[in-house]
């Protein structure tokens, strides 16, 4: 969950890397919380759930855009290929192959790794607190 509210935190931070678990654990709560409110409003054909529904997808707008950016970033690459998800027919697909890329190691134009950066009390080594 914590991955979730990073993502919040930060909310229109387009500087930086993201890691692939910060990107995909905040897609998943994003798509699981925008399922069930859609789902609800259908259930109930509820005006109500339908703006709580379109509210929330606009409150994330941003906090999305941001860490798809930093995961491009993860990756070597700068936000604007994020336009690429607009060509038809292949460019959502390229953009996804960027999403699962595993990121450059070490520092690269856009900062530190992020992987290099995790701290876990009682750990040996790179990850040690």
């Amino acid at each position: 969950m914590h991955y979730y509210t990073d993502v919040l935190k930060k909310y229109a931070s387009f500087q930086g890397r993201a890691r692939r678990r910060e990107y995909w654990m905040f897609a998943l709560f994003n798509g699981i919380i925008a399922l069930v409110l859609v789902g609800l409003a259908a259930a109930t054909k509820s005006t109500a759930l339908y703006v709580l529904y379109a509210a929330y997808i606009l409150a994330v707008v941003l906090p999305s855009l941001g860490v798809l950016v930093r995961r491009l970033h993860d990756t070597g690459r700068s936000g604007g290929w994020f336009f690429i998800s607009f060509v038809p027919l292949v460019g959502g697909l390229v953009l996804f192959v960027f999403m699962v890329l595993e990121g450059n190691r070490g520092p690269n134009e856009y900062g530190p790794d992020p992987k290099g950066a995790e701290v876990y009390p009682g750990a040996a080594g790179p990850y040690a607190g």
